[in-house]
This record gives C-alpha cells, structure tokens and sequence, in this order.
C-alpha cells in the first residue's frame, strides 16, 4: 500500500540475494502510488485497494505461467539465502503437496503463539502437516490453485488462509508448516487495523457459510461468539464485532461448497477440528 518504501526495499535485497534465483518477481501496488523498483521487478497497479485477497489475485493472474507462488509481506524479510532452494526441494519431494507456511519470528527471533498454525502452540519450531498458515509468508502450487481457486475476493483480509486450506485439504492436497522457512517479521497485533473486529467477525461467518456442512455451523460460530466474548474487553470492539457477525450474514460470501465430512475428519486428525 505504499506506506512502507524502506522495509519493501530490504525485502527485495534478501530476495535477490537468494543462492537459488527467483524466475520473477512482482509487486502489487494495492490502490496506491507504485514505489521506484529495481529493473528486474515486475509491477502490478490496482486502482483501489482489492484487500488482500484481491491483491494476492491481482498476482496470481499475473503469474499463471509459474508452476509454485510465494507470497511475502513487504514490512518481511528473507534471513537465509537458501529459502527458495528448500521450497523447490519440498515440492519436489511431495506431488500433493499444495502449501507450505514459514515461520514468522520478530527481530529477537520470537514467534508469537497466534503465528503458529495449530492448536498446541508452544514449540514454533515443530513442523509438519497442519490445516492452515500464516497470510506473510507462504507458497502456493499453482496447480492447486487451478482446482481449488484463487483467493476469495469478498474476504478483503482476515480468515483467507483459513478458506484457501480447507479448499485444499479438502481437494486432497497437503499444507505443511516448515518452521526451517523462515520470515523476520515487526512484532505486531491484528487489531492494530482499525476494523479488524469488523472484517473478523464477518470472514468467520462466511467460512462457515461457505465450507462447513450445516450441522457444524452453528457449533463453529457459537464457539467463536463465547471467545470472543470472553477475549475482547473493549465495548467498541464488541460492538464492531458482533456488526460484523451481522454483516457476514446478509452480505455475498461466494459459492456455497460444504466441505466433505472426510475432511472434517482429517482436520481432526491434524489437530484442529473446523469448529474452533
């Protein structure tokens, strides 16, 4: 969005300093100004601000002749130089493997519990399957992607990872959590945007609505309404939450595809069942 030239620039260096070289590399100015790049940079301009969702498409369609997409925040950066060598390795070691997600740790090396994708946080450095990852840092088959599909546009941000895993879990691909990828990140909090409870509360809606068969969506949304309620002490939070929740049910999501219950099963069987 423009808002962060230094850091998107650190970035780019550790990109190009990668022993293995990416085929290319793109930016997706999200709405805003495109920021002076190097000549080996590709640009996408958006003339508004697609969220997240629409601009991680915005990419994609730019880069359907790729056969693996990585995605990076542009406040990250790339300690290792080996990163992209260890991706091609991973895939090529796993045809059904679909996503990997790295490991987010701030400038101390500190992994927050909220970045690990699963439930037993404790240990960020055990990897293995899992059922989702972090939007920072992850990549993506492409031939995946062309039979589960792109990012959900109506999301925006918030809960995108989530629908994108469960598509493809429940498509028979495989998402793994690779702790030895890693992604220096500014330690930072999700409600630092000014309607994250908003979009929050609406995107939980629209995964349920969207994926989960009938029987499971009010068990999923009734357990989040009781988290919520006893995580969030701010009335206006409150407020802009449950706003929210309202919005998810009168707005458009997207197709309805209810995900088999094979899949509720293996979601299960990896740790997190879809009604938390």
């Amino acid at each position: 969005m423009g808002t962060r030239p230094k850091e998107l620039a650190e970035l780019l260096a550790s990109v190009h300093a990668q022993t293995t070289e990416a085929t290319r590399t793109v930016v997706v100015a999200n709405g805003c100004a495109m920021p002076d790049l190097p000549p080996w940079v590709e640009t996408v301009q958006l003339e508004e601000n697609l969220g997240v969702t629409g601009g991680r498409n915005a990419a994609l369609d730019h880069l359907q002749d790729m056969d693996l997409v990585l995605d990076l925040d542009d406040d990250g950066l790339l300690v290792s130089d080996d990163v992209f060598s260890r991706i091609i390795a991973l895939f090529a070691a796993d045809p059904r493997l679909g996503i990997v997600g790295f490991r987010i740790a701030d400038e101390t090396g500190v992994t927050q519990r909220r970045h690990v994708p699963r439930l037993r946080a404790g240990d960020p450095m055990r990897g293995g399957l899992v059922t989702g990852f972090l939007g920072g840092a992850h990549v993506l088959s492409v031939k995946m992607l062309e039979e589960v599909g792109y990012w959900p546009d109506a999301f925006f941000f918030a809960h995108e990872e989530s629908d994108m895993a469960w598509r493809a879990i429940d498509a028979g691909w495989k998402v793994r959590y690779t702790p030895q990828l890693l992604l220096q990140h500014p330690r930072t909090s999700p409600a630092r945007h000014a309607f994250f409870y908003q979009v929050n509360a609406r995107n939980r809606v629209y995964l349920a609505r969207r994926h989960l068969p009938a029987v499971l969506v009010p068990v999923y949304l009734g357990v989040w309404v009781a988290l919520t309620l006893a995580r969030t002490h701010s009335v206006v939070g409150l407020r802009a939450w449950f706003g929210g929740f309202a919005e998810g049910w009168r707005t458009e999501c997207g197709r309805r595809k209810p995900m088999r219950w094979r899949t509720v099963f293996e979601l299960t069987r990896l740790g997190r069942p879809p009604v938390i």
